[in-house]
């Protein structure tokens, strides 16, 4: 009986949103078109060329090449082999789902292990620079200059996410025979020879190479879009039936619990389902303070939706990797990057609050642009101050455990 408990409930759930669907077919129509708007106009042109380069620089050994230069910073940091600095740099540049399909990549590849592969998907899924910029800062704020505080308080928490998982699984499964590398010789040579050893066993044509990705990415984005349309008409039939009051009450009673504005449940419950939604709502909220809307939206980038996270584990399907600790992972990510915004929020948009006095309008993107640079030295020096505590306690640990033997 245990056994068709979950069977049942989820044949009850698909037959309750198919009477929903008979029941308000405009809201269907209307919120798939907008989903696959969304998907059209923002997540293709932004993620596709992403996935088609990724897979080129994959079979072109490009990967191997940096795995072999960053190994040195990324084992004792992260706890994940060198070609994580790779997968990092990519995703954070593209924005999800990127790094879970470099990481599927990798382990197909036998480059890293399960736990490697977990801790390395749960702080490399990040929204990319041109959705935090154009769409959340400029189209649904209003205010390019929000953009630094968000680009802080995502990606910064994101890397301190990174640092938090490297405590991730047992202390022996960072040891990887398969990134066996030279102590001695020059570590530049060791990269090239790296990535010409991956080109030869790849042993595709360039032109395949083009061909395969171009396939591989089509479908990935097939996926990425039906799950965005899929979880449009459920937010919308939930709302259209009156289900989600009941999320905004309980909602509603927490925020105030804590202090902040109930005003926030919206966005948030939209923000739990899909991204783009919950952001949206955060940045056309009415009578809020701005500080609050910008750290609901910089929770709501982190989170991802659970949009991301069907796209994440369609990913994973293939491989071992487990989908809690992810969960787990994007939980605090969403939690550190609304702290952090409270945080920087003084000393960074003093700037901004003047301008508040004026339109919105006013506040131009070359205003974010000048306060970038004391918004970058901040994060640098949070982060690296970070990375410095978590190396020194790596060489520690290190040293201690030489004089016990």
């Amino acid at each position: 009986m245990k056994r068709l408990a979950l069977p049942l409930l989820i044949t009850f759930g698909l037959l309750s949103i198919c009477m929903l669907m008979a029941v308000y077919p405009l809201s269907v129509w209307e919120s798939g078109v907008r989903g696959l708007s969304i998907w059209w106009e923002v997540l293709f042109p932004s993620l596709f060329p992403f996935f088609v380069i990724s897979e080129l620089l994959l079979g072109l050994g490009i990967v191997h090449f940096m795995g072999t230069l960053l190994h040195p910073f990324m084992r004792p940091v992260f706890r994940i082999p060198g070609t994580g600095g790779f997968v990092a740099a990519i995703s954070y540049a593209s924005g999800y789902p990127v790094g879970a399909k470099l990481t599927a990549k990798l382990w197909e590849q036998k480059q890293i292990t399960r736990e490697e592969g977990e801790r390395l998907v749960a702080f490399t899924t990040t929204s990319d620079p041109i959705f935090l910029i154009g769409a959340v800062s400029v189209g649904f704020f209003h205010m390019p200059a929000l953009a630094g505080v968000l680009a802080i308080a995502h990606y910064g928490s994101g890397l301190i996410v990174g640092l938090l998982m490297r405590f991730h699984g047992p202390k022996d499964s960072s040891e990887l025979n398969t990134e066996a590398l030279p102590e001695e010789g020059n570590r530049l040579k060791h990269a090239f020879h790296a990535m010409h050893q991956a080109r030869e066993s790849d042993g595709r044509s360039l032109g395949q190479l083009v061909q395969q990705a171009i396939r591989s990415s089509l479908q990935l984005m097939t996926v990425v879009g039906g799950l965005v349309v899929f979880f449009s008409v459920i937010l919308e039939l939930f709302t259209e039936a009156g289900l989600m009051n009941g999320m905004y009450h309980w909602l509603e009673q927490v925020l105030l619990f804590l202090g902040l504005p109930p005003e926030l449940s919206q966005s948030l419950v939209g923000g739990l389902f899909e991204v783009t939604l919950g952001a949206r709502y955060a940045g056309t909220l009415e009578g809020v303070p701005l500080i609050y809307k910008a750290a609901a939206a910089a929770s709501i980038l982190s989170w991802g939706g659970l949009s991301v996270h069907a796209q994440v584990v369609s990913i994973l399907n293939s491989t071992p990797l487990r989908y809690l600790p992810f969960m787990f992972a994007r939980a605090v990510h969403a939690v550190l990057a609304a702290v952090i915004v409270f945080l920087c929020w003084n000393p960074i948009m003093n700037t901004v609050d003047t301008l508040n006095g004026a339109a919105p309008s006013d506040s131009s993107l070359f205003t974010g642009i000048h306060l970038l640079p004391s918004q970058l030295a901040m994060t640098m020096i949070l982060i690296g101050g970070l990375m410095m505590i978590t190396t020194v306690y790596v060489w520690i640990k290190q040293l201690t455990a030489k004089f016990q033997d």
